[in-house]
């Protein structure tokens, strides 16, 4: 595989990113296992809704961690293109694990509306008190996240922040007033919002499964770069996709004279290259043709 300078950096974001996954994943565990406790102490669904989504957080935290962990190992002749992809993988079982947990929430919290208990106010200002410094402190660790399983990661520990600030508030009114049926509208309102980010980073992560074209990157954009170089004639048979959302690929034919040498192609392909790096291009495959030829398929 062809390696670039930034390569580097790549490997620099992954130890970075594996470390950060693994300090999230040990304080959201141990803050689920309190927050059980704690639904179980304040009766309020709201505190268990919290602690199934924290525990399913924890869990597939740690399936990202292990994940990001595999994603850094070289390529194989088994994964010519190494493990990065194991990255996106680990981002879609987080995701389903979160949907079956806001799943198994709203199944809970939906009776509720209807037969609403008063749950211990006192008790749910506490826990919200160190479930905000909590998840504050664990998405603060990945807030410069470069990987898709850390962006996806960090927004959950945001959602969990803002869940924990809207129990917080609806506790402190049940503290002072008799409204029960705060309680189960928050759990389901938290749910709704968690499930809706869901499916909007799982269609990312399916995209680069599907080996879609990444969105930052512009087809026709690449065609003008390259054919800025005067010895490509045209280009065509353009194929670009991602392996984790960060590091992207392309191949491409390009049209040269064909009287030229192996040393002058080589310096064509070079220059091609640096022209690629500029455009967000980790890994490219050039395969040179001349006009007569017959592409097929194109």
């Amino acid at each position: 595989m062809h390696m670039h300078a930034g390569d580097s950096d790549h490997g620099h974001h992954h130890d970075h990113s594996s470390k950060n996954l693994g300090i999230a994943f040990f304080l959201n565990l141990s803050f689920s296992i309190i927050e059980f406790i704690g639904g179980w102490w304040t009766n309020s669904v709201a505190i268990y809704s919290d602690a199934i989504h924290d525990l399913g957080d924890s869990l597939s935290l740690g399936v990202a961690w292990y994940f990001q962990k595999i994603s850094k190992k070289d390529r194989t002749k088994s994964f010519s293109y190494g493990f990065r992809r194991f990255s996106v993988l680990g981002s879609i079982i987080n995701a389903i694990v979160l949907i079956v947990g806001s799943v198994l929430i709203l199944n809970e919290a939906i009776p509720r509306l209807f037969d609403p208990v008063q749950p211990n106010a006192e008790g749910m200002i506490y826990l919200a008190i160190v479930g905000i410094v909590v998840n504050v402190i664990a998405a603060s660790r990945l807030s410069h996240g470069h990987s898709l399983n850390e962006r996806v990661v960090y927004l959950h520990l945001l959602e969990d922040v803002l869940g924990w600030t809207a129990t917080l508030i609806a506790a402190i009114i049940m503290q002072f007033r008799s409204i029960p049926e705060l309680d189960p509208i928050l759990s389901i309102g938290i749910s709704i919002f968690i499930l809706y980010n869901v499916f909007k980073n799982l269609r990312k992560a399916i995209k680069i499964i599907l080996q879609g074209t990444p969105e930052e990157i512009d087809p026709d954009a690449i065609h003008q770069v390259l054919q800025t170089i005067p010895e490509i004639r045209q280009t065509h048979d353009c194929h670009i996709w991602s392996m984790d959302g960060q590091y992207h690929i392309l191949s491409i034919h390009a049209v040269v004279d064909e009287n030229k040498t192996m040393q002058e192609l080589a310096t064509i392909k070079s220059r091609a290259k640096e022209l690629l790096k500029d455009c967000h291009i980790d890994h490219a495959t050039i395969e040179f043709e001349t006009s007569e030829e017959d592409c097929h398929p194109c």
